[in-house]
């Protein structure tokens, strides 16, 4: 398995598509049910190849991923290229970007001595989907990219 498998949230929501997936490979909802008591591992092992072939769908897709908590906010822009990151550090310990006052301190203060930015670029490993997932991994989330934008255009 290349990434990790989907919940079984995720599962029950990609319920048709996985229908549509098990019919690509010519198995029934009747042999399905077969393979799930009489073979498990077979049954794990076709929950693992659909869950990859959903995140390589999703990940192709990303461009944009954002990974905030109480100090920091890493940005992230994904080209076709390379990983763009615009990194944001908050100096004052007593400001919490996570929450509404502390963000809202941020908007008026982000041009202050308490604000460090750093922007960096890096090169994609041999499996861009991969380099993308890892930092979902570790805790970014997909997004549009408006505050990348933002303060890719107040860089400038």
């Amino acid at each position: 398995m290349k990434f990790t498998r989907l919940t079984k949230q995720q599962l029950e929501e990609l319920h048709q598509e996985f229908i549509n997936f098990l019919a690509t490979q010519s198995i029934t909802a009747d042999e399905w049910i077969k393979i799930k008591a009489e073979k498990p591992e077979v049954a794990e092992e076709e929950l693992d190849i659909f869950s990859d072939l959903i995140w390589e769908g999703v990940l192709n897709k990303v461009s944009y991923l954002e990974n905030i908590s109480a100090q920091q906010m890493h940005l992230f822009q994904l080209t076709d290229k390379e990983m763009k990151l615009i990194s944001v550090k908050v100096l004052n310990p007593n400001i919490d970007l996570q929450t509404e006052v502390g963000f809202g301190w941020f908007k008026k203060n982000f041009q202050g001595d308490f604000v460090d930015y750093l922007t960096a670029s890096k090169a994609y490993s041999e499996d861009k989907n991969l380099d993308k997932f890892n930092l979902i991994k570790q805790g970014a989330v997909i997004t549009k990219g408006d505050l990348f934008k933002w303060f890719d255009d107040m860089i400038e």
